[in-house]
C-alpha cells in the first residue's frame, strides 16, 4: 500500500496525479503510519483518487484520518470545486444522511451527582426520546405551510415553536439554517418519509450520550465554552433521517442523467453530478439545503426534550441546571464558501462528507463568543471510547478548506461487526466498563461495538499534530441511548 503514496510529512500522504488516468489534482490523506496500515482494507484510497478527477476540483482531493469507503466519495473526504469554472456538484460528495451532525450541551451538574443515578436517567431518556429504525416523533407537522416552514427555517422553526431558546441558534453552525432551500424541489416520497420522523434520533451510529469532561487540554478554549473538569455534558448525534436519505436517492437518479447530458466522463458513476450553474445542480442544492434544515430542526428538538428530562429528573430550574448549547456542527453537506487558493480568493462548493468544518479564530462566520479561540469542533467516539472537543485553526483554512475529521471511522462493515460479536453481550461488556446503554435492538449494539471503529485517540492525534484542529477537552461516556 505504501508504494502508492509519497510521504509529505508524518501526518500527510500524497497520491500523485499520475496514479490514475484523469486525475486533475493530487489526493492528500491525513494519516500517520499506524492508520496508513488500516486504510488499505477497503476502496477508500481508490475513491480519493477517483474524486480527484472531478471537473472544477481545486488544490487536492482530501481525506481525513477517519477515512473509510462510502458511496462514490470516501467517508472522511473533502472536495472543493470552483463554481466559476463549472465545478461539479455531486450528491455522492454529501452522502445519504444529509447534515448528519453533532451538538454538545453543557450543564452545571458534576459527575459525582449523576453517576449513582445514571441507569435511571438513561432509561428515562430512552423512554422519552424516540429512537430506532422507523421511529415516529412527537411532532405532527401539518401538511403545507407548517412543514415548508420547518424546511425553510431549520432550527429557527424549532425555536419559534417552543423547542429551545434563541441563544441556541447563535451556537449552531449557520445559525441552524442554510439559506436557499426550496421545499418545492423535494419529492412527495421524501415528505412521506420525513413527516413522522422529525424529533427522532434514528438508528445506526446515531446516539444521545451522557458524558463528563475527563481531561482539559486548553483552559482558555474550555473556559470560553463553559466547560470544566468532571462536568456533565450531553452529546447528540443525528441527521435528516429518511427525509435526507430520500432526497439523496432522488437526485442520484437526476445526476446520472446529467452526466450523460453534459458528456462528463468519470471513473465511477457514483461520483455523478452536474456543473454548478446547471438546473440539475441548483435543484439538488436547494433540496439538499431543505434536508440540512430538517436535520438542524431535528437536533434542536432532541436537545429540547433532553433538557426537559434532566430538569424533571434532577428537580432543577433551567437556570440552575445550566444546560446550554456549546455548539452544533454539520457533516455531510456542501456549502458555497470563500477560500484562498494559490493566493487568489475563490468561491468554492466545498463538499464535506464525514468531515467537519474547522474555521480559525477571527472567521466572520463564528459566534462572537468563539471569535478568539476558533470554531468548536465536535468529534464523537463510539459507545466505549471517548469523544473530543477541538477548535479550528488557520492551518486548516490554508490546507483543508477549513475542514477536519468527523469521528473515529469504521473498520468493520455493519455485517462484519454483527458476525464478530456473535455470542457476545455488548451491553454487558459496556456496563463492565462503567457505561450504561439502552438500545431499541441488540443488533444495533453489535453493529456499533467499539471494535468496529478505529481508536478515536489515534484519529485525534493525527488532526491535532497535523495542526488542522487542536484538542480542547476529552469527554468520557457514562450512559448512551441508541436506535
Amino acid at each position: 500500500m505504501a508504494e502508492i503514496f509519497r510521504k509529505i510529512d508524518d501526518y500527510r500522504w500524497e497520491i500523485p496525479v499520475g496514479y490514475k488516468p484523469g486525475m486533475r489534482v493530487p489526493g492528500i490523506i491525513y494519516v500517520d503510519e499506524k492508520l496508513l496500515e488500516v486504510i488499505h482494507k477497503d476502496q477508500s484510497v481508490e475513491q480519493v483518487a477517483n474524486a480527484a478527477t472531478l471537473p472544477g476540483i481545486v488544490k487536492a482531493s482530501l481525506a481525513m484520518p477517519d477515512i473509510h469507503e462510502g458511496y462514490g466519495f470516501p467517508i472522511g473526504g473533502v472536495v472543493a470545486t470552483d463554481i466559476a469554472k463549472g465545478g461539479l456538484i455531486s450528491p455522492g460528495g454529501v452522502g445519504y444522511d444529509i447534515n448528519c451532525g453533532v451538538r454538545l450541551v453543557r450543564s452545571n451538574l458534576k459527575k459525582e451527582e449523576v453517576l449513582p443515578r445514571i441507569k435511571d436517567l438513561v432509561q428515562i431518556l430512552f423512554n422519552e426520546i424516540p429512537t430506532g429504525v422507523g421511529s415516529r416523533g412527537k411532532i405532527r407537522l401539518g401538511r403545507g405551510a407548517e412543514e415548508r416552514a420547518a424546511l425553510l427555517k431549520g432550527a429557527r422553526w424549532a425555536v419559534e415553536n417552543g423547542y429551545g431558546e434563541k441563544e441556541d441558534l447563535e451556537r449552531t453552525e449557520s445559525g441552524g439554517c442554510i439559506e436557499g432551500a426550496d421545499p418545492d424541489l423535494v419529492s412527495s416520497k421524501a415528505y412521506e418519509r420525513g413527516r413522522p420522523q422529525l424529533g427522532t434520533l434514528g438508528s445506526g451510529n446515531h446516539f444521545l450520550e451522557v458524558q463528563y469532561v475527563q481531561e482539559i487540554y486548553d483552559e482558555k478554549a474550555a473556559n470560553a465554552m463553559g466547560l470544566f473538569k468532571d462536568q456533565v455534558t450531553v452529546m447528540i448525534h443525528s441527521g435528516s433521517r429518511g427525509f435526507g436519505h430520500q432526497v439523496c436517492t432522488d437526485y442520484l437518479v437526476t445526476m446520472e442523467e446529467a452526466i450523460r447530458k453534459y458528456k462528463i466522463e468519470l471513473p465511477d458513476r457514483q461520483l455523478a453530478g452536474a456543473p454548478f450553474d446547471t438546473r440539475e445542480a441548483q435543484e439538488y442544492l436547494a433540496a439538499m439545503r431543505a434536508a440540512a434544515n430538517y436535520a438542524w430542526a431535528n437536533r434542536q428538538c432532541l436537545m429540547h426534550w433532553a433538557r426537559e428530562v434532566l430538569q424533571r429528573f434532577f428537580g432543577m430550574s433551567p437556570k440552575d441546571l445550566g444546560m446550554n448549547l456549546v455548539y452544533d456542527v454539520a457533516h455531510n453537506i456542501v456549502k458555497v464558501e470563500d477560500h484562498i487558493v494559490d493566493g487568489k480568493k475563490m468561491k468554492l462548493a466545498v463538499h464535506r462528507k464525514g468531515a467537519t468544518r474547522a474555521f480559525p479564530p477571527g472567521h466572520p462566520e463564528l459566534p462572537s463568543v468563539y471569535k478568539d479561540i476558533g470554531q468548536p469542533v465536535l468529534i464523537p467516539g463510539d459507545m466505549g471510547r471517548n469523544s473530543f472537543m477541538l477548535v479550528g485553526t488557520k492551518r486548516a483554512m490554508d490546507e483543508t478548506f477549513g475542514s477536519t475529521c468527523h469521528g473515529a471511522g469504521r473498520m468493520m462493515s455493519r455485517h462484519q461487526a454483527i458476525r464478530s460479536a456473535k455470542g457476545r453481550e455488548i451491553h454487558r461488556e459496556l456496563e463492565d466498563m462503567g457505561i450504561y446503554v439502552r438500545a431499541s435492538g441488540r443488533e444495533s449494539l453489535k453493529e456499533e461495538m467499539p471494535e468496529a471503529y478505529k481508536n478515536i485517540a489515534d484519529v485525534i492525534n493525527v488532526v491535532h499534530n497535523a495542526g488542522i484542529s487542536t484538542r480542547v477537552v476529552k469527554l468520557k461516556p457514562m450512559g448512551v441511548i441508541k436506535g
